[in-house]
């Protein structure tokens, strides 16, 4: 798999300064220690790294001894690590919508249409940009700010879990909708239609890596 640029400076920055840890590490590139948890992770399964408690990381030897937790990673599809979607309805308000996000504890919303199809995904950033100092477009609706379908990044259930980790990286998002298409050419919406079947995180992502990673330092 191609590494991101994030996961190669720190492969480079290992090399250097091995044996390292994740706080050091993480005030070398500038960011916080939850930030790069997941290419931590990722680098460690897939053999680049390896990590000993309480001592730090190290430039890994390779695959060998890792096959097993790799072959898992690339074989992996998202329908058996997803969870249940946390959805709106385009109407729904952006106060509603950020009572939602809150009680369900998410980063992210996804809007559906009347017909229950993916019309696009909301963030707490999109969230927090709108409201912060505007305390009158708490009534204004989700469709209004929100990502709009066919620009949302999503994945299929076939799909496996490093594909969502790629698009995950490669577009800078936290969520992906688990998607299925939906024939709707007998209708007068349009040709398709995605129907939301789940949802895969950065932390889906995080626990399906430490669980098939060796234990690192914390």
């Amino acid at each position: 798999m191609e590494l991101s640029s994030r996961q190669k400076e720190i492969l480079r920055l290992v090399e250097t300064h091995e044996p390292i840890i994740a706080e050091q590490l993480a005030e070398l590139l500038g960011v916080s220690k939850p930030t790069i948890r997941f290419d931590l992770s990722l680098l460690v399964t897939l053999g680049y790294l390896d990590a000993k408690p309480k001592v730090g990381y190290f430039i890994g030897k390779g695959r060998n001894g890792q096959s097993e937790s790799v072959q898992k990673l690339l074989s992996t599809e998202v329908q058996h690590v997803q969870s249940v979607p946390v959805v709106v309805r385009e109407v729904t308000s952006l106060y509603d919508a950020v009572v939602t996000l809150f009680l369900e504890d998410v980063g992210s919303l996804i809007v559906t249409d009347e017909f229950n199809y993916l019309s696009g995904v909301v963030s707490r950033k999109d969230l927090l940009k709108t409201l912060l100092g505007n305390t009158q477009a708490t009534s204004i609706p989700v469709s209004m700010i929100m990502t709009r379908f066919p620009n949302v990044v999503t994945v299929s259930p076939e799909d496996t879990i490093l594909d969502a980790a790629r698009k995950m990286v490669n577009n800078k998002v936290d969520t992906l909708p688990v998607v299925e298409p939906v024939d709707v050419t007998s209708q007068d919406s349009g040709d398709y239609r995605l129907h939301v079947v789940g949802r895969v995180t950065k932390t889906t992502m995080t626990k399906v890596l430490l669980d098939l990673a060796s234990p690192g330092p914390q």
